[in-house]
């Protein structure tokens, strides 16, 4: 609630206003059985109809100044709600934004969808109807209680023991459900998180003939989520006809005490109404209470996954260095290993190698070696969990994120466009880029050719490139972090889908970008085998640094992969 009060704390008027107007009409509301005993016993009883029409206007003008206030409350309410909830919102994207790669591994993506939607929108309703409801709904009960003592005493004392035990019904069913709400909501990050994978993995599924088997998995986990969803609406769905059970109870006891009390002469038949009214009135705000805890429960619920999210603080702290590329070394590793989880094998155990500014360094091994981990340490997106990468000379901790950031750029082994043109995921790289500067991008990145033969810069790229072949989003992808003009370019198999051809002429291209620092990481080793040094990497260890002759003469591994790509005759040369 500390998290909720922080953001509601903008939007004070509006959160004071709201509930406030509201309890403003309910006390119109509280008028309005008072109204009507007076135009039964005196107006009705006696036949005076100037009597009659001027309390008729009198519940008129009560009604009308009660809707007035009602829709000006909710107008309040559902700003203060979705304004409340709009910078939450934006405040947790940001905040998503703040955590490492290795907070994101932890959490999850569908946890992180759940939570910024469906747990938000639920603060939202919920937020909304506490606005309206949380001071009218017990304002109105408690002051039927006090108004049914104005009447007469004595039946009054029904509702004095009918409040209480409605109250120990909320709490209970209220106390039962809240972790079952989070239950449920745990549920449903179930299955967002297998629609999404099953989303974006949909070719490989049909390619697999595995939709049986993934309907199968999505039936489970959606009947898991009902069955929990079931659970907890079953048990709050007790709370209306239970609260009915009481109210009606209620009303009866007081139609009984009020027929003998008016046949003993002590109340006229307007004051029984009067009370029936009353207690018709609690038994509206009690159905609208009920249905207000059951929402502010999930509600409740909700925040409680938003302010854990938020309650995360990011692993990685950046300092405030500036780049400075002035030096002659650009990239330096000193006895790094890296372990991803505690307790964990290392991904990377003390490697140490140099790269001048310039160079362009080869990074080869087999599947799991460690080389995408390895070039994950120059921009940190993970960190070292022992030894030292420096940049230019300085430990990349001391840098400020976008500064280290603007100037290395990477290339990941998949490659990931947006929606829009193909200059504006261009721009992306470097945002006041000239048409110029964009297309040497594309000539460099082997793309300039087929951009062309489309609709130039302003070809439209679909949600994820889903218009484009894999090698035209390599291309793209290559072109967009070359446009960034980096000091430290990473390509991390970024050139599988191309053909030797277009890759040859990509690596030369590249090759020829002046002082840039260029990491090339392949399986292949033709990718490789220009490089001005080949780093070989075979489970995490640093089995071998050289070109590619000293490789084949002094490395076995290198060996290996080169003969099993070209044949065994000139690797044993």
């Amino acid at each position: 609630m500390r998290l909720l009060g922080k953001y509601m704390g903008k939007y004070r008027f509006q959160s004071v206003m709201a509930p406030l107007l509201k309890m403003a009409e309910a006390l119109f509301d509280l008028f309005v059985p008072i109204v009507m005993a007076r135009l039964i016993n005196t107006g009705i009883g006696n036949g005076d109809r100037a009597y009659i029409l001027k309390q008729t206007g009198i519940l008129v003008m009560l009604g009308v100044i009660g809707l007035i206030f009602s829709i000006t409350a909710q107008y309040f309410a559902a700003r203060a709600s979705v304004m409340t909830c709009s910078d939450m919102r934006r405040d947790v994207f940001a905040h998503v934004h703040e955590l490492s790669f290795r907070d994101l591994d932890r959490i999850g993506n569908s946890t992180l969808i759940t939570r910024m939607t469906s747990d938000l929108n639920q603060v939202q309703n919920g937020l909304n109807l506490g606005l309206r409801l949380l001071l009218r709904s017990p304002f109105i009960v408690f002051g039927s209680v006090i108004m049914a003592f104005t009447v007469d005493a004595k039946a009054a004392w029904v509702f004095v023991v009918a409040v209480p035990l409605l109250g120990a019904l909320f709490y209970g069913i209220m106390l039962k459900t809240l972790p079952m709400y989070r239950d449920a909501q745990k549920g449903l990050d179930a299955v967002t998180e297998h629609t999404r994978e099953q989303l974006t993995g949909v070719r490989v599924i049909r390619a697999f003939v595995k939709e049986e088997d993934e309907e199968r998995e999505f039936s489970a986990r959606s009947a898991e989520l009902k069955r929990r969803q079931l659970s907890v609406g079953g048990i709050s769905s007790l709370m209306n006809p239970l609260s009915y059970v009481i109210i009606n109870l209620g009303i009866a006891a007081v139609l009984y005490i009020g027929a003998v009390r008016t046949d003993a002469g002590l109340i006229m038949s307007g004051e029984v109404i009067a009370l029936v009214n009353y207690m018709g009135q609690m038994l509206i705000e009690i159905e609208k209470l009920a249905n207000l805890i059951i929402q502010m429960t999930r509600a409740g619920a909700s925040l409680g996954r938003v302010e854990e999210l938020l309650a995360i603080e990011p692993s990685q702290k950046f300092g405030n260095a500036e780049v400075d590329d002035s030096g002659n070394t650009a990239v330096e590793f000193d006895h790094v290993s890296v372990r991803y989880n505690e307790g964990a094998d290392e991904s990377l155990q003390d490697v140490s190698f140099t790269a001048l500014k310039g160079e362009t360094i080869g990074i080869i091994g087999g599947t799991g070696s460690g080389k995408t981990t390895l070039v994950s340490l120059i921009p940190r997106y993970y960190d070292a969990t022992g030894g030292q990468v420096r940049v230019f000379g300085r430990d990349v901790r001391d840098y400020r994120k976008d500064s280290l950031r603007d100037r290395v750029l990477t290339v990941q082994q998949t490659a990931k466009l947006f929606s829009g043109t193909v200059r504006s995921n261009l721009l992306m790289g470097n945002p006041g880029a000239s048409d110029e500067e964009l297309w040497s991008a594309l000539e460099t990145a082997q793309a300039a050719d087929f951009i062309r033969a489309k609709e130039g810069l302003d070809t439209v790229v679909e949600q994820d490139g889903r218009n484009l072949s894999g090698g035209q989003k390599q291309r793209l992808s290559i072109a967009r972090a070359v446009a960034g003009h980096p000091d430290v370019l990473i390509m991390d198999d970024s050139a599988s889908a191309l053909d030797f051809a277009t890759d040859a002429a990509l690596r030369k291209a590249v090759k020829g970008l002046g002082d840039m620092t260029v990491f090339i990481v392949s399986q292949r080793a033709s990718n490789v085998m220009e490089a001005d040094r080949i780093l070989v990497l075979d489970d995490g260890i640093l089995v071998g640094s050289g070109t590619h002759a000293e490789l084949l003469k002094d490395c076995e591994v290198y060996r290996d992969i080169y003969g099993t790509q070209f044949g065994g005759e000139e690797a044993g040369a």
